[in-house]
C-alpha cells in the first residue's frame, strides 16, 4: 500500500523521534488487547501492529528512524539470555533429573536437524547456511500459550510436569545450539574454508563465556546493601556493556549474557533481581516485536510460500517425533509420550530475536525471506498452538472431563505473561524426584501466577 503517512511529521529532528515512539507504543499495546481478547499472546498483536504500521500498509514510521533502532535486536536478546539464565541454578539442574534433558535435547535437535536437511535439500538456492540457520531456530519453543490453556482448564498430573519441564530448558538449548551454528556459519561466509575463519568466532564466544561468569561475579558484589532501582541499573547496564562489545566482535550476545544470569543466581540465589529486570524490558520487547513487523518484507510472500509451508510442517513433526523418541527412551507413560509432542508446538519470543540475529549473516534478499519465514510462521503457531495443546491435554488425561464440561458455563482467567516475563518459559523450583516419576512441588510459570500439580494460585 505505501501510503507515506509519515511524512506528516518526518524531518521535524527530536519531535519526530518522539511522535515515532509514541505511534509504536500505543498501536502495539492496542492491537495486543485485541489480541488478548482471542486470547492470543501479546506477541502476536506487536508483531501484527508492526505489520500495520510499517511501510507494506500505512507506512507510518520514517524508514531512517526503523533502521536506526536495529539495535534492539542485540538489546533485547541479551535481556531475553540474561533471564534464560536463572535456570541454571545448581539445585534445580539437579532436580529435573536426567530423564528431561534427554527429552528436550531429542525434541529440539529433531526439529532443527530435521528442517535444516529438508530445507537444504529442497531448496539449494538457497544454502546450506539459510537451512543451518532455519533448523537452529526451529529448536526453539515458545509456551506461553499453552500455559494459558494449562491455567484455564486447570491440568494437572505427570503429563503436564513433564511439560513444564521440558519448556524450561527448550530455550537454553535453543540458544546454545544457534550460538554453535552461527560460529559456523560466519567461519564459512566468507567462500572459502580457511580453518581461522571458523575458530575465530568459536574463540570470541569462549572469550565472552569468562566475559559473562566475571561479569556475574562482579555484579553480585556490586549489588550489595544496595536499593532495587540500584541493582537494576547495574544489572541493565552490564548488559549493554556486553551485548555491546559482541555487536563489535559480530557476535552473538546470547552465550554470554546467560552465562552471566547463571553466575549470578548461582552465587547470589537472588530472584529479585531477575524480576526487576522483568518489570523493566516490557517497553523494550514491545519495540522489539513491533520492529518486528515492520521488517516483515510482505512483497516476499510469493517467494516464502513453499519455504514457509515446509518449515512450518516439518518443524511440527520433528517436535513430535523427537518428544515422542525421547518418552521412549526414558520410558514415560503411553499418553505423555503419544501426546507431549503437540504441547510444544509454539515459537516466538526467542525464535524471533534470533531471526533478526540471522538475517544479518546471509545476503540482503535471503536474509529478508529468512526473517519472514519466521515471523509468519511464529504468527501461525501461536494461533495453532492453544488448540494443539488443548487437545494434548484432553488426550492425555491432564484436563478432567468435569473442568472441561466446568469451563463452558464458567469464565476462567488466562495467563498474559509475555508483556510481563521477556522469556516464554516456565520457571522451575523444588522439583523431587520418587521412584523414578517426576512429581513437582512447586511451579512457577510466570511472576504473578503459580502452577501447582492440583491447583493455580493467583498470588
Amino acid at each position: 500500500m505505501n501510503l507515506k503517512l509519515y511524512e506528516f511529521y518526518d524531518g521535524k529532528g527530536g519531535a519526530t523521534i518522539l511522535i515515532a515512539l509514541a505511534i509504536i507504543f500505543l498501536v502495539g499495546f492496542a492491537l495486543s488487547r485485541i489480541t488478548k481478547l482471542l486470547r492470543l499472546p501479546n506477541v502476536t498483536g506487536y508483531i501484527l501492529s508492526g505489520v500495520l504500521i510499517g511501510p507494506f500498509v500505512l507506512d507510518l514510521i520514517p524508514h531512517n528512524i526503523i533502521d536506526n533502532i536495529s539495535f534492539l535486536s542485540d538489546l533485547a536478546l541479551g535481556f531475553i539470555a540474561f533471564g534464560v539464565g536463572k535456570f541454571f541454578k545448581k539445585d534445580v539442574l539437579k532436580a529435573t533429573g536426567i530423564k528431561v534433558v534427554i527429552i528436550t535435547t531429542l525434541e529440539a535437535l529433531a526439529a532443527g536437524i530435521l528442517v535444516t536437511l529438508v530445507v537444504g535439500i529442497a531448496f539449494p538456492s538457497m544454502g546450506w547456511s539459510f537451512a543451518l540457520l532455519l533448523g537452529a531456530i526451529a529448536t526453539a519453543t515458545a509456551p506461553a500459550s499453552t500455559m494459558m490453556t494449562i491455567n484455564q482448564y486447570n491440568a494437572k498430573g505427570e503429563f503436564v510436569n513433564t511439560l513444564l519441564q521440558v519448556v524450561a530448558l527448550d530455550d537454553v538449548i535453543c540458544l546454545l545450539v544457534f550460538s554453535i551454528v552461527t560460529a559456523i556459519v560466519q567461519g564459512t561466509d566468507v567462500g572459502t574454508m580457511n580453518v581461522w575463519n571458523i575458530i575465530l568466532p568459536i574463540i570470541y564466544n569462549i572469550l565472552f563465556i569468562v566475559i559473562g561468569f566475571v561479569g556475574g561475579i562482579i555484579l553480585s558484589y556490586l549489588v550489595k546493601g544496595r536499593s532495587a532501582n540500584s541493582k537494576l541499573i547495574i544489572a541493565v547496564g552490564i548488559i549493554c556493556v556486553i551485548s555491546g562489545s559482541c555487536i563489535l566482535l559480530d557476535i552473538s550476545p546470547l552465550l554470554s549474557c546467560m552465562v552471566f544470569g547463571a553466575t549470578y543466581i548461582n552465587i547470589t540465589q537472588d530472584e529479585k533481581l531477575f524480576k526487576y529486570v522483568d518489570h523493566f524490558d516490557p517497553p523494550i520487547m514491545l519495540l522489539f516485536f513491533v520492529v518486528s513487523g515492520m521488517n516483515m518484507d510482505l512483497s516476499a510472500f510469493a517467494t516464502i510460500g513453499l519455504i514457509g509451508i515446509i518449515y512450518f510442517i516439518v518443524r511440527i513433526a520433528g517436535k513430535y517425533f523427537g518428544a515422542w523418541a525421547g518418552c521412549k527412551i526414558t520410558k514415560r507413560d503411553n499418553k505423555t509420550t503419544n501426546y507431549l509432542g503437540f504441547a510444544l508446538i509454539p515459537q516466538a519470543g526467542v525464535a524471533i530475536g534470533l531471526a533478526f540475529l540471522g538475517q544479518r549473516m546471509l545476503p540482503e534478499d535471503i536474509g529478508n525471506t529468512f526473517l519472514s519465514v519466521i515471523l509468519c510462521s511464529s504468527v501461525l503457531y501461536e494461533m495453532c498452538g492453544p488448540i494443539l495443546a488443548k487437545f494434548a491435554l484432553i488426550r492425555s488425561g491432564a484436563i478432567s472431563k468435569e473442568m472441561l464440561l466446568d469451563s463452558k458455563s464458567k469464565k476462567k482467567d488466562v495467563i498474559d505473561n509475555v508483556a510481563a516475563q521477556h522469556v516464554d518459559v516456565a520457571r522451575i523450583e523444588n522439583i523431587h524426584l520418587e521412584d523414578n516419576n517426576v512429581k513437582s512441588e512447586e511451579i512457577q510459570a510466570t511472576d504473578k501466577v503459580v502452577i501447582k500439580p492440583s491447583h493455580v494460585v493467583h498470588k
